[in-house]
């Protein structure tokens, strides 16, 4: 407990430190924003080496540190394809859209699309357009900031979302542009260094079949009980039925995708720690009880019926066949938060709920019932984990471990290089547990199992775990979709777009690029290291993967653990300020001032730019609570999705199709828009979301990109060949 407080405290300093610098900034820099490009482009006046870096740290984003790092901690090689897509967007970005994007525009996407036409249609669409992908981007990165705060700051998800949201608001409302550009440089170049340290530290441990985070977290071995199988209930063997009762069994799902997982009755003792204090041992955590130590000694010296009064409960020692029962209020069993506490040969026991995954054991007529990891919540709303209460000490385990190094179950690497490490996990007689969830009711009981699977390293270090290509069509799809979306949707991403228009030149726009892709790139081999490392050495969270890469650091020490922190913060404010930024310019210049034809001065532009900025950030805080415990980096790929349909094939076609009209741009970013979001809203992912089943969704997979950029493409093309008389005519 003292080592974790020192812990909070020391990244409470160094985030608090770094927040004071970055108000301190924003102060500075918004004496220096008066004017509207000042505000919205930081005048223009950027280096471009600098911007090259703060376009690294706007898209390495949550998403990417946070969520990349989680998906390959989880399901291995195939969360890096994520980065693969990442990156060759920038491709995309550099040979089409940089040099074009700063001759044609000022301040904001729309200038660009608008630069020919003047279209009052273009100004609205282009606007809605980058307000929905600012918003569809901002939701991961507010998801992210509450994964954040908990080990950080100790504050709950929606403290941690409310506390980015106010910080971004006021970044954004005193410098705009200028502050967020400079806080983007800061902490992309700490993200990049400081991921390097936790990469080469990875190595230098090595892998060991019992994973102890360097000595500080003793290693907890999960255990395989026996039954036999064809009796009912189970039959649990000699050894494990001392301990265990069995009391029923779940099955969910059907066919070879069926998994059944069994309700046991373990009896665990209570007993005291060397203070003296009762204390309940559950797996690798210690419940401590101070509050109700004098019950429990009451319990086991009392013959009688007698009832105190200990901390303002009545209590009552009852005979109950046979054993001393601790009652709370006149022989109520359901005790102590519905724990119950009996004496037994001089010992006191308890009985909590279990939940164990069922599986083919040596023989057909064995049965293996694996241990898990559960969370019950309950009708009253209480929350329960692993057979007790919810609370500080008892939490989920941090899971993630190679069972077999080389075929070896005892087994330790020592030091590895970079190429060892890779080749040392990907041989087939390594195995690596993973942890997957299930889902279902126990009576009025909603439970959530993490059960552990075993796979080969070759199976982890080969594509095909969360996208199973050869299970049909429809995963084929998903994944092609999901990478188109990807790589035409980063050329296409406001807050990117913006960032050419804080440069000198069109050829300063390139250059930037050029630095961005060198620096993103060597940030996402990175990401390999630190996600292969936390799912090896026990620091993911098997409720959420978001925190996979500072749990990591965290198993080095504690001081790195608060640095890597608190730049995981800011990767979350700067990305958060960039998208307002570009949704604030999106209300103030193009909807307000050019749609609108307000004629507002530089003064008034700045003011609606901040107003808007308010008014979005706090859409931001609501949606980040919403959709609280969603990896961050799928989250992201509905922003991708939604800016390659709706704003990449107005870009292109703009650029390099010379009959494209204002009504063909129009009638795509809406089509775009409608078709990106329509699917997104009715997949089979958020019909989960919406507490359904997946099966019950109307459309087949999740990415909408290879329906919906198509259709924005064809639909530009249809409208402008109807539209070109319109167009010459308008001309003439």
């Amino acid at each position: 407990m003292m080592v974790l407080a020192q812990v909070q405290s020391l990244s409470v300093v160094i985030f608090f430190i770094f927040v004071a610098f970055v108000l301190g900034l924003s102060f500075y820099l918004g004496r220096r924003a008066k004017s509207a490009k000042g505000y919205f482009a930081a005048g223009g006046e950027i280096p471009y080496a600098v911007n090259g870096i703060a376009f690294a740290g706007d898209y390495l984003s949550a998403a990417s540190f946070l969520g990349i790092c989680g998906m390959i901690a989880t399901v291995g090689y195939d969360g890096y394809l994520y980065s693969i897509g990442y990156l060759a967007g920038w491709i995309v970005a550099l040979f089409v859209v940089a040099e074009p994007m700063k001759r044609l525009g000022k301040y904001t996407f729309a200038d660009a699309l608008d630069a020919k036409f003047n279209s009052k249609g273009i100004q609205l669409a282009a606007a809605i357009s980058t307000l929905i992908v600012s918003i569809c981007y901002l939701i991961p990165q507010m998801v992210g900031a509450g994964a954040l705060v908990k080990p950080l700051l100790g504050l709950d998800h929606a403290w941690g979302v409310i506390m980015v949201g106010s910080i971004v608001i006021f970044i954004v409302a005193t410098a705009g542009m200028a502050s967020t550009t400079w806080v983007q440089f800061l902490k992309g170049g700490l993200l990049i260094i400081f991921s390097t340290v936790i990469a080469i530290m990875v190595c230098h441990r090595g892998l060991d079949t019992k994973p102890d985070q360097g000595g500080t977290v003793p290693y907890y071995e999960y255990k395989t009980l026996t039954a036999q199988n064809g009796t009912s209930p189970l039959k649990l063997s000699e050894a494990d039925a001392k301990d265990y009762q069995v009391l029923g069994q779940k099955t969910i799902g059907e066919g070879d995708k069926a998994l059944t997982f069994v309700k046991l009755s373990q009896r665990v003792e209570v007993k005291k720690d060397e203070n003296g204090v009762w204390i309940v041992p559950l797996k690798e955590r210690v419940i401590h009880l101070e509050t109700i130590g004098e019950a429990l000694d009451r319990l086991v010296k009392s013959d009688t019926r007698e009832t105190r009064v200990i901390d303002g409960e009545k209590y009552t020692v009852i005979e109950l066949n046979g054993r001393k029962v601790l009652s709370l209020d006149e022989g109520n069993m359901d005790v102590i938060d519905g724990v119950k506490y009996y004496e037994e040969g001089g010992k006191i026991y308890i009985h909590i709920t279990s939940w164990w995954k069922r599986s083919a054991g040596a023989t057909e007529n064995d049965v293996n019932l694996d241990e898990t990891q559960w969370v019950t919540a309950r009708p009253d709303g209480g929350t329960w984990i692993n057979g007790e209460p919810q609370s500080e000490e008892n939490q989920l385990l941090q899971v993630g471990s190679i069972t077999e190094l080389n075929g070896k179950t005892d087994a330790k690497s020592g030091p590895v290089g970079p190429f060892e490490f890779l080749a040392e996990l990907s041989r087939k007689d390594t195995r690596i547990r993973t942890w997957k969830s299930a889902n279902f009711e126990d009576g009025q009981d909603k439970v959530t199992v993490y059960y552990p699977v075993i796979k080969s390293g070759n199976q982890i270090m080969t594509p095909g775990q969360k996208f199973p290509l050869r299970e049909g069509w429809i995963k084929k799809m998903d994944f092609a979709s999901l990478m188109l979306a990807l790589f035409f949707g980063t050329a296409a991403l406001p807050h990117i777009l913006i960032r050419y228009y804080t440069v000198r030149t069109p050829a300063c726009a390139r250059k930037s690029t050029i630095v961005a892709i060198a620096a993103i790139g060597f940030f996402y081999i990175l990401t390999m290291y630190l996600g292969l490392g936390a799912m090896v050495n026990r620091v993911v969270n098997p409720a959420s993967d978001n925190m996979s890469a500072p749990l990591l650091a965290k198993s080095f020490n504690s001081v790195l653990f608060a640095i890597i922190s608190a730049i995981a913060f800011a990767t979350v404010l700067g990305t958060v300020s960039g998208l307002i930024v570009a949704a604030s310019g999106a209300v103030a210049h193009d909807i307000m001032d050019r749609f609108g034809n307000l004629k507002m001065n530089e003064k008034q532009k700045v003011t609606a730019g901040k107003l808007a900025a308010f008014t979005v950030g706090l859409v931001a805080i609501i949606l980040g609570i919403v959709f609280k415990g969603m990896n961050v980096s799928y989250l992201v790929g509905w922003a991708f999705a939604v800016a390659a349909s709706a704003n990449l094939p107005a870009i292109l076609m703009l650029l390099f199709w010379k009959k494209t009209t204002a009504g063909g741009i129009v009638a795509s970013i809406i089509v775009g828009i409608i078709v990106a979001v329509g699917w997104i809203l009715l997949s089979p992912q958020m019909f989960e979301r919406y507490g359904k089943l997946a099966s019950d969704a109307p459309l087949p997979f999740s990415s909408p990109g290879i329906v919906a950029i198509p259709a924005s493409f064809i639909t530009l093309v249809i409208v402008s060949l109807l539209t070109q008389k319109k167009t010459a005519a308008a001309k003439a």
